[in-house]
């Protein structure tokens, strides 16, 4: 199959993922371009398509963003990608991996067994998690799967968790965005074409999912989240065992 068509497949997929659970946009692509220009560069290619779709999605879902969330977890979210931005040309992406995928795995099935929504995040305890989410986003391009955990433990609504989780996605892509353009900018430049598939795949994406966000049941709505979130990081400890 041509890459070309690939790209466009699993960008549609990631997109309208993203659009029902919050993340999955970088979950999905960036280890399909890995394949093909290794990791490093991968993170940041998908970071083009992943900002304009979340953008895109901003936009449709502005009206329920929560303000309080967004002002707390939101702004540290962007402080710690641009940290993680930072330290990407540096980092040891395998152990990475390993320790977000366990982390993933322990959100993920707090959720489905309901402690998840038990938590409340106020003070101090939102600003980390935000700042733990949108660092490790920077580091290694997939901040969504935790940070959508993360807000698991705000009592907001499934239009607020989604728009909320975007705004803060495109402050950590605001401040990560540059910096890979800066850094990479000629690595991106190569694999222009696929990049601009995957921006059009993703944007497509999130129209189709956005029109099915709006038949799960509010009840059910955070257990499908979970489950997102739990097979994420399966799939991110099964893909480094493969490779140990």
């Amino acid at each position: 199959m041509p890459q070309e068509l690939v790209v466009a497949l699993v960008s549609f997929a990631a997109g309208a993922i993203a659009a029902i659970s919050g993340f999955g946009i970088g979950s999905l692509l960036t280890p399909l371009f890995a394949v093909w220009v290794g990791t490093k560069v991968a993170v940041a290619v998908v970071a083009i398509p992943h900002f304009v779709a979340t953008a895109y999605r901003f936009w449709i879902l502005r009206a329920h963003v929560d303000r309080r969330v967004l002002m707390s977890f939101g702004l540290t979210s962007a402080a710690g990608g641009l940290l993680g931005a930072l330290l990407h040309a540096s980092a040891s992406e395998p152990s990475l991996t390993l320790i977000f995928g366990i982390i993933l795995v322990f959100v993920g099935l707090m959720g489905l067994i309901g402690v998840a929504e038990k938590l409340r995040f106020q003070g101090w305890h939102a600003w980390l998690a935000g700042a733990v989410s949108g660092f490790l986003g920077g580091l290694i391009g997939n901040q969504g799967g935790l940070r959508s955990g993360a807000m698991l433990g705000f009592d907001v609504s499934k239009e607020a968790f989604i728009a909320t989780a975007t705004a803060t996605g495109l402050l950590v892509d605001t401040a990560r965005l540059p910096i890979y353009l800066v850094t990479q900018g000629d690595d991106i430049l190569r694999v222009w074409p696929l990049a601009l598939i995957a921006t059009g795949g993703a944007v497509l994406g999130t129209v189709a999912g956005a029109t099915l966000l709006r038949q799960i049941p509010e009840p059910l709505y955070r257990r499908v989240v979970s489950v997102v979130i739990l097979a994420l990081g399966v799939y991110m400890l099964t893909r480094e065992g493969v490779k140990g």
